[in-house]
Formats: C-alpha cells, structure tokens, sequence
C-alpha cells in the first residue's frame, strides 16, 4: 500500500518506520525543522533505541520518502496516517477535506494522533462532506497512541495490544491487514468505536498517573510511620487484583504527553458537567511530589542552603530521552536557585534541553561527567535512574563529594548498603 504519514511526532516517525520496513511505501511529512529531515546526517539528535538506523534502512531501501508537512497526498495514497500533535486537528480537517473526490472505496485514514473524543468521528463527517464526495467511500478509524518514550518501537512491532475505533467492518479488516505483521504471536487488536478508543487511551494514562501518586502519597505517610515503602510496594504488587506495575513511589513524573492527556482527561469530565476531583488530586499531589527530595535537602541543612553546591543526576523526564517536558526536575532546580544553590548536573541525553530552557547563567554548570559533577557537592539528588547511575563507585562518589549525602528520588540505591558505606541516604518512604 502507499500511506502517506502526518506529523512531527514520536509516534508518526515510529509508524512511518514501521510499516515501511513491511514492505509499504511511505512518505512522511514533517515540518522543516524536524529531525526526521537530519537522517543523512550528524544533527540527527532523536535518541529513541533504534529508530534512527530503521528510517534510515529504510529511506536507503527507498521505501521511506521525507516530505513536507504541507504537501498534500500523493495520487497513489491509500491510507491516510495521521499522528499529528494536540494543537494541530485544523490541519488533520484541511488534509481530509483536501483529498481528491473520487478516493479509492476502501480509502482508510487512521488517526493516531492524541485529540480530543470525539474527534475521529469529526474527522470522518469532513471526509463525508467534501465536494462530489461519495458518502459510501473511504473511513477513518481511531488507532490511539500507547507508545512509551524509551520503548517506542518495540511498543509498535511487538505490542501488547492494538486499540482500535472503527464503524464500519471494512475498516476493521483494513486495520488488522495493516498491523498484521506486528499482530502474529497473538490477536492483539481490541475493535470498539471511534470515540471508545480515543477515551481508552485517556483512561489508561489516568489510571497509570493515578498508581503513581497514590504510591507516592503512601510513601509520604510511610516515612512518618518508620516504614519501608519497598516492602509495602513488594506486598501490594503480589496481590494479583493490584499487581505490579506502576507502583514505584519517586519523585513525581513527568512527559508532556503523559500530563497533558490526564489534564485532558480531566477537562473532558469538566465539560461533561462531573467533577474531576480524582484526577485534579492526583496532579497536585504529583506537584507537590517534584519538591520532595527538596525538602529533605532542606530540613537537613536545617533550612540553610544558601552558597551550597547539590549535584543532580538525571534531568529527562525519564530514561531513555532527551527531553525534559515537565521534568521533575525542572521544578526542582528552580526551588534550588531561590535558595541560592548553585546546581551542578549531569544527563546522558538531555543536556542540551537543559541548556535551552535554562540559558547560560552562572548557577547552572552542566558536565559530561557524573562524577565530575558530584565533586564537591553538599549533596546528591538522583532524579532520573538511567541505568548507569545504578551502580557508580561509590568509593570515588564518597571522595569527590564535599558532604556524603544522597538523596535518592527512584529508590533505586540500598538504604543499608549506603550506609555501610559511609553515606548519610534519604530515599522516598524508605527507612
């Protein structure tokens, strides 16, 4: 088939990767200054696990094309991909309404793209509508985005599960003839109506925010009852009606994707006439969970932060990226500068969105080095666990810090072991 893929997204450039390397031809159309536009080159910053060799296989192979985002669909097109972002559904209406009349009768347009509910079921009256267009040809069915950043592309070519919203049965066929090759261990594909599947997608990211805060609510309460959350963690994940995921207590999430579809979420049930009391809590709690390891940062200097150095390891806004969108560990850096602390950090990826969101200012010092950037600190804050923070020397952390102290927001060092080994450690609800 010949799709014709839409969007600057994680999600477009997955798709577009995906199903060319089954053998379709794709064109995918991006904006000029996306990195998608960078595959031949060295400015190629995107670092999601191997999606830059897999375009580049396959623009190579010349089964993936790169075109601009205002280019209409080619002649040839037969599917429609649309994974645009929230802010861009009058340009998914302008790119429906502007296909040719007389469209293949099983013409399909798949909306990946997170818009409201709704919002497939609009698209698809716009289709309906155009000039000379036959009502009986061509659909568009909601295949929500349930792609995690740092795991992207296995998520789409061995997914756990497909959602997908269609009313008409050929749709349903067209979709499942599309994902089959990424549908083969089991039937993974869940049909339901458009609208179901674009609230699905919601729900699901509620629930998930929802475990997260309620765990680090719980491991607040545990650190005043001199409790070790992990236990607590451990006993309720071995309960097959909870289970385990999403259960690890931290120092708040964050992802733009993520936050904006629980706010989303909650603005749908505003709008409905229901109160969103639920999931308004769970953002403030995750809120007010960004500030915790500042917190204990300042009750044991007994409030005196001024001139100290703190080292932070970890600034995406979780492994595997380089972005930084609503970052715990932005709102922390800023209640460090108000206390007139100088920050020193260090991220495998994210450094240069740091560097953009912060300017050049003197209390902000960014190193390529972990340890380099501990070495004279008062303290130690892990934000984000990338596997390399797990296991450091601790015999040359201990030495290069001015103070001992760590302060662990993933709990992902011992308590004990930290102690043994000369550390003053605070985790979240550990003991």
């Amino acid at each position: 088939m010949y799709l014709e893929v839409y969007g600057d997204t994680l999600c477009a450039l997955v798709s577009a990767a995906a199903m060319a390397s089954t053998g379709h031809q794709v064109t995918l159309h991006v904006s000029p200054g996306s990195v998608a536009n960078t595959l031949d080159s060295d400015e190629f910053t995107l670092r999601e696990p191997g999606l830059a060799s897999l375009m580049l296989e396959q623009k190579r192979a010349g089964r993936l094309v790169v075109a601009p985002l205002n280019v209409l669909p080619d002649s040839r097109c037969t599917v429609l991909w649309l994974a645009l972002s929230p802010d861009a559904l009058e340009l998914a209406h302008r790119l429906v309404e502007g296909l040719p009349a007389d469209i293949d009768p099983e013409f399909l347009v798949v909306n990946q793209s997170t818009f409201p509910v709704g919002s497939t079921e609009a698209l698809q009256q716009t289709l309906l509508n155009r000039p000379g267009a036959d009502s009986r040809f061509g659909a568009v069915v909601s295949v929500p985005d349930l792609l995690t950043e740092g795991a992207a592309l296995t998520g789409f070519t061995r997914p756990n599960h497909w959602l997908v919203g269609a009313d008409m049965p050929w749709a349903s066929r067209l979709v499942a003839e599309l994902l089959r090759p990424f549908n083969r261990r089991r039937d993974g594909i869940m049909q339901m109506r458009p609208r179901e599947a674009e609230f699905t997608k919601l729900a699901i990211n509620g629930m998930l925010a929802t475990r997260l805060s309620y765990m680090n609510d719980m491991a607040n309460l545990a650190d005043s009852l001199d409790v070790d959350i992990e236990r607590v963690r451990q006993g309720m994940g071995a309960d097959t009606r909870i289970g385990e995921a999403y259960l690890y207590p931290g120092c708040g999430f964050g992802g733009l994707s993520f936050s904006r579809d629980v706010m989303s979420l909650a603005s749908t049930l505003q709008h409905s006439g229901l109160q969103a009391q639920l999931l308004e809590e769970v953002l403030q709690i995750n809120e007010r969970q960004k500030e915790t390891l500042f917190r204990k940062l300042w009750r044991h200097y007994d409030t005196q932060l001024e001139g100290r150095r703190v080292a932070i390891w970890g600034v995406a806004f979780k492994p595997e990226s380089a972005r930084i969108d609503n970052a715990p560990a932005l709102k922390l850096i800023e209640a460090l500068w108000a206390q007139g602390v100088q920050v020193h950090v260090h991220d495998p990826r994210a450094l240069p969105a740091l560097q953009a969101w912060a300017g050049t200012r003197a209390d902000l010092v960014l190193h390529d080095d972990p340890y380099a950037a501990a070495a004279g600190a008062d303290a130690l804050m892990l934000v984000t666990e990338w596997k390399s923070y797990w296991s450091p020397d601790f015999t040359r952390l201990k030495a290069e810090m001015a103070t001992p102290l760590l302060l662990d927001g993933r709990n992902v060092w011992d308590p004990d072991f930290m102690k043994r080994s000369g550390f003053v450690y605070h985790g979240i609800g550990r003991r």
